[in-house]
């Protein structure tokens, strides 16, 4: 009885052991999005009034969670039953964020032009707020949706061959990870500005060493979201180029003697140029009709 129960503390030991290993992988390979899902809400959770900030972002929160919810036994039913559907997934999911990556750096060059005049918060009515909070939130939930399901079928794709237990415990542990980790790092980001201005209000001394870093994590605040934006369009690409790379032999061979980086880079920019080419030909001629 003993030596059975011996046995299987190990067995639990060993389990734990093969899922931190595998964990360390699937972050890694899911870093790329993390960013990039970090970048788009912390720029969605700001730019309300600031009492509004963190209720906003708890809504966003929870929704995260109910897609994960939704996300998970859907991806675990699928890798069970249908294993080869997680490539597929895999590879379409790599061509959205390929597309995602390159429009952002079309739009950086080539910005539309926009002529919508914004009314300022101040001048809004409650109602106006209030539905205006709704529409950004369900925004949010719907990028963090796509995002979600990207995030679990990279990490289940890292873990495919292994035991159907240690694949549930991986993802859900990367899924967690994903959403308390991030809008975690959100609340402290949209909150910084906030913590800033107190220090500045701390004393009444002129250009006191509070003034100087309230000053700073003020100014920080957008340089930071728009340094993260950057650094998740890169990753985007990374992440993008990387599916393609290990999942289709002709681009696995292709370029063997450049940089790993660089290749992904290159292949992932190519392929979402290309696909943002077929989306942009297709809104034309659609409005056309």
């Amino acid at each position: 009885m003993a030596s059975g129960f011996f046995a299987l503390l190990d067995d639990i030991a060993t389990l734990m052991d093969d899922v931190s290993v595998m964990s360390k992988v699937a972050a890694k390979k899911t870093a790329g999005i993390l960013g990039d899902d970090l970048a788009v809400n912390a720029e969605k959770a700001s730019g309300f009034v600031t009492d509004r900030e963190l209720p906003v972002l708890w809504a966003i929160t929870k929704g995260s969670f109910i897609n994960k919810l939704i996300i998970l036994p859907m991806a675990f039913l699928l890798s069970a039953f249908l294993p080869a559907s997680i490539t597929v997934i895999l590879l379409i999911g790599g061509l959205y964020l390929a597309y995602e990556g390159a429009e952002k750096i079309y739009e950086y060059f080539f910005p539309h032009d926009t002529h919508v005049k914004v009314k300022s918060v101040k001048h809004l009515t409650e109602e106006e707020v209030m539905a205006a909070e709704k529409a950004k939130v369900k925004s949010a939930i719907l990028t963090d949706f796509i995002l979600s399901v990207e995030i679990v079928i990279i990490a289940l794709g890292t873990v495919v061959d292994s035991p159907l237990t240690t694949q549930i415990l991986v993802v859900s542990f990367i899924a967690l990870l994903a959403t308390v980790g991030v809008y975690g790092i959100v609340a402290l980001i949209v909150r910084m500005d906030e913590f800033g201005v107190r220090l500045i209000n701390l004393n009444e001394e002129e250009n006191s060493l509070s003034d100087k870093i309230g000053r700073l994590l003020v100014s920080a605040l957008p340089k930071i979201i728009k340094g993260m934006t950057v650094v998740g369009t890169i990753a985007l690409l990374l992440v993008s180029g990387g599916i393609f790379t290990h999942n289709i032999e002709f681009f696995h061979h292709f370029l063997e003697s450049w940089p790993a980086l660089l290749k992904d880079f290159l292949l992932g920019l190519a392929i979402g140029l290309l696909v943002l080419l077929v989306v942009e030909l297709f809104k034309k001629l659609f409005s056309k009709k």
